[in-house]
C-alpha cells in the first residue's frame, strides 16, 4: 500500500525525509504480521527543527484571513472523501481496525475538520464593563502558538484531528507525535491530507519517534504551549508532570472503567445491544469501552443470558471481512495481558460465562461473572475484548458500583424513565454519562473529556477554544485618569 511506503518518513517543515537517529521502529499489520513499514526514528534535534518550524509558521498562519484557514479545512473534508478507500485500507492494515470501525472513524475524522470550519470564524473577544469611569476593557483570546499532541494508537486518525484541527483553525501550529505501532494512520496521513488541502509548510509536523531516543524533548520543548496526550493514565500523569515542571498546559485524555448501568425498569433487549456494542467496538481498545455492565438483580439473570448469548455470535477474525465484528489486539503484548486478565479473575473466583482464547493477536470474547468485591480487576481499565458482569441491589447500589473505580471517563444508564436516567446519570462521577444508550458517544460540539484519573481538562466546542487559546485583556482609558501621587 502506497501510504506505508510513501508516508514512512518524518515530516518537518514541509519536508518529507527519514528520521537520523539510531534504530528504526517498525509498522506491523497486526492481524497476519506482515511488515507495513520501517521508520527510522528521528532525534531530539529534529524535535528541535519541527518545534522552531511551527514556531516561525504560526506567526503568518495566525495572521491569516480566518476565511483563508476555513478553504484549508474544506479541502482536507473533500480530499478524505476522494481517498477513503485507501484510507480504509491502511486503518484496517495498520491498526486491525474492522471495516464498520474504519468508516465510523473516517465519518469522525470529516466531522471534527467541519467543525473546524466553524471554529476559524469563531469571535474571539468580548468587551467588558468598567468601573472605572471612561475605561473600555476589552478580552481578546489569542491563540498560544504552538501545540504538541500526542496521539494514541486506538483511533489514531481521529484522536490526532481531534487536537490539531481545532488548534489549527484557531490560529496555531502543531507538532503531533504518533503512537510507534500507529505512525501513519496517527501521524503522516494527517500530515499528508492537510498538505494536500493547502496547508502552507511548518503547520502540522510529524515527528516519529520514542521516549527511548528524545527522553522528554517533546513535552520540555520551551516553544509549546500546550501538550494535548491521549493515552494511558500512568504515561499521562508523567506528561503532567513535566509539562507542569516546564509551565506548560496539559490537556490529558486518558484511560477508564466505565460501567454501563441497567436499572430495574430498562427494555433488556435494548440494553443488551448497547452493552454488546459499547464493551466490543475495536476489540474494546476504547477508553470510553464500558468495563462493566451494572445489572439490576431483577433482570440479571435475563440480561446476562441474553448478553452471553449475543456475545457468543460475535465474529472474530480477518478485520478486512466485512463481516467481522472484533479483530486483533495491537500487539502480542496486549493480547498476552488480556488473556491474563481473564485468568487473574478466574483465580479470584470469578465465573466465565464465555472463555475467550488467543490465536496470535485475535482474543475471542470473555464474558466474566461473580467477580469479589476486593478484586483489582473492578477497577481497572481492560481494554480488551472481556466483559465484567457486576449485579446490583437497587439504584443506589448500582451507582455506588459504578463509582467504585479511580476512574471517571464515561457511563451510560438504561431505564424506562427517562429523568429517573438523568437522575442517575448526574450521580456517576464520569466527565460524559449517556441515558438510553451505548457509553461511546463523540461529537464535534461538546464537551469530551473525564473526571478523576481519567484525564484534565475537555475537548471539542466551546470548551477546545479554552484549550488553545489564551486570554489577553487590553484597556482603553478614554479619559484622563487621576492618580494619587
Amino acid at each position: 500500500m502506497a501510504y506505508f511506503t510513501d508516508l514512512a518518513l518524518q515530516c518537518i517543515n514541509g519536508e518529507w525525509r527519514p528520521g537520523s537517529g539510531s534504530w528504526d521502529i517498525i509498522d506491523f499489520n497486526p492481524y497476519n504480521g506482515e511488515k507495513l513499514a520501517s521508520i527510522t526514528v528521528a532525534t531530539r534535534d529534529e524535535v528541535d527543527e519541527a518545534y522552531r518550524a511551527a514556531e516561525r509558521a504560526q506567526r503568518d498562519w495566525a495572521a491569516t484571513n480566518p476565511y483563508t484557514r476555513r478553504r484549508v479545512f474544506e479541502r482536507a473534508i473533500r480530499v478524505i472523501e476522494e481517498n477513503e478507500p485507501q484510507i480504509t485500507e491502511a486503518i484496517i492494515a495498520e491498526l486491525g481496525g474492522t471495516r464498520h470501525k474504519a468508516a465510523f472513524e473516517i465519518h469522525m475524522v470529516k466531522e471534527f475538520f467541519r467543525e473546524a470550519l466553524q471554529l476559524s470564524l469563531n469571535p474571539l473577544g468580548e468587551i467588558l464593563p468598567s468601573s472605572v469611569p471612561g475605561k473600555e476593557n476589552r478580552v481578546y483570546r489569542d491563540p498560544v502558538g504552538v501545540v504538541g499532541v500526542i496521539s494514541p494508537f486506538n483511533y489514531p486518525f481521529l484522536l490526532a484531528v481531534k487536537s490539531v484541527a481545532p488548534a489549527l483553525a484557531l490560529g496555531n501550529a502543531t507538532v503531533l507525535k504518533p503512537h510507534q505501532s500507529t505512525p501513519v494512520c496517527g501521524g503522516t496521513l494527517v500530515a499528508k491530507v492537510l498538505e494536500d488541502a493547502g496547508l502552507p509548510p511548518g503547520l502540522v509536523n510529524v515527528v516519529i519517534t520514542d521516549s527511548a531516543e528524545i527522553g522528554d524533548t517533546l513535552i520540555e520543548h520551551p516553544v509549546p504551549k500546550v501538550i494535548s496526550f491521549t493515552g494511558s493514565d500512568r504515561v499521562g500523569r508523567h506528561v503532567a508532570t513535566v509539562a507542569g515542571r516546564n509551565f506548560k498546559r496539559v490537556i490529558l485524555q486518558l484511560g477508564s472503567n466505565s460501567g454501563l448501568v441497567v436499572l430495574d425498569d430498562a427494555d433488556v433487549d435494548y440494553a443488551v445491544d448497547a452493552a454488546v456494542y459499547s464493551r466490543f467496538v475495536n476489540q474494546g481498545q476504547l477508553c470510553m469501552a464500558a468495563n462493566r455492565i451494572i445489572v439490576d438483580r431483577s433482570l440479571e439473570r435475563e440480561f446476562t443470558a441474553k448478553f452471553v448469548d449475543r456475545v457468543g455470535r460475535l465474529v472474530v477474525g480477518d478485520p478486512a471481512k466485512p463481516e467481522t465484528h472484533i479483530g486483533p489486539l495491537i500487539n502480542s503484548r496486549q493480547a498476552e495481558r488480556v488473556t491474563a486478565i481473564v485468568e487473574q479473575a478466574l483465580s479470584e473466583g470469578a465465573t466465565a460465562l464465555l472463555h475467550g482464547s488467543a490465536d496470535g493477536n485475535l482474543v475471542s470474547p470473555s464474558v466474566l461473572a461473580d467477580l469479589p468485591p476486593d478484586s483489582p480487576l473492578r477497577h481497572e481499565e481492560i481494554f480488551g475484548p472481556v466483559a465484567l458482569i457486576i449485579g446490583a441491589d437497587g439504584e443506589e447500589d448500582a451507582v455506588r458500583v459504578a463509582n467504585d473505580t479511580p476512574y471517571g471517563l464515561a457511563g451510560a444508564v438504561h431505564t424506562a424513565d427517562i429523568e429517573r436516567g438523568v437522575s442517575v446519570a448526574r450521580r456517576i462521577e464520569a466527565g460524559m454519562v449517556h441515558v438510553n444508550d451505548s457509553t461511546v458517544a463523540d461529537e464535534p460540539i461538546v464537551p469530551y473529556g473525564g473526571e478523576k484519573h481519567s484525564g484534565l481538562g475537555r475537548l471539542n466546542g466551546p470548551q477546545v477554544v479554552e484549550a488553545f487559546t489564551t486570554t489577553r485583556w487590553v484597556s482603553i482609558q478614554r479619559e484622563r485618569s487621576e492618580f494619587p501621587f
